[in-house]
C-alpha cells in the first residue's frame, strides 16, 4: 500500500522498539477498546483523513478500506494487542511523500477529533 498513516511513523517506530525490548503490556490496547474499539476508531478516522482539505491529497490513490485494516492492525500491535501487522514499514511507505510538519500536525488533529468522537479519554490519547 502506497500511502499509510503519515503522522504516526516516528511514534510507531519508537513504540515498536520499546515493545521489542519489554514484555508486552496490553493496558493501552484495552483502554482503546481492543480490536473492536480500534476498528470503530479507524472507521471514523480514515474517512475524515481522506476528506481533510489539508492532507486528503496524500490519500487520493489509497484504497481506504485497506488503509483502515492496516491501521487497526498497526495500532493493535503498538498498543500491546496480539495482532500481526503485515504492511509496509513506515519508512518505506512515506519515503517519497515530502511530508511537512504541518501535514503531520493536521493528521494528529484529525486523529484526536476521531478519538474524542469515540469517547477515548485524553489520558489514553
Amino acid at each position: 500500500m502506497k500511502h499509510l498513516l503519515i503522522a504516526l511513523s516516528c511514534a510507531m517506530a519508537a513504540l515498536s522498539a520499546a515493545a521489542q525490548s519489554t514484555p508486552p503490556d496490553d493496558a493501552l490496547y484495552r483502554a482503546l477498546g481492543g480490536t473492536p474499539g480500534l476498528t470503530k476508531l479507524m472507521a471514523d478516522f480514515v474517512p475524515r483523513l481522506a476528506a481533510d482539505p489539508r492532507i486528503g491529497e496524500f490519500f487520493k490513490e489509497t484504497k481506504l478500506s485497506e488503509l483502515q485494516k492496516q491501521l487497526v492492525d498497526q495500532f493493535c500491535v503498538v498498543s500491546g494487542g496480539s495482532c500481526v501487522y503485515e504492511g509496509e514499514t513506515m519508512k518505506n511507505s512515506h519515503a517519497e511523500m515530502k511530508i511537512r510538519k504541518a501535514d503531520f500536525n493536521a493528521l494528529v488533529e484529525v486523529l484526536q477529533e476521531s478519538m474524542d468522537r469515540q469517547g477515548i479519554p485524553f489520558s489514553v490519547q
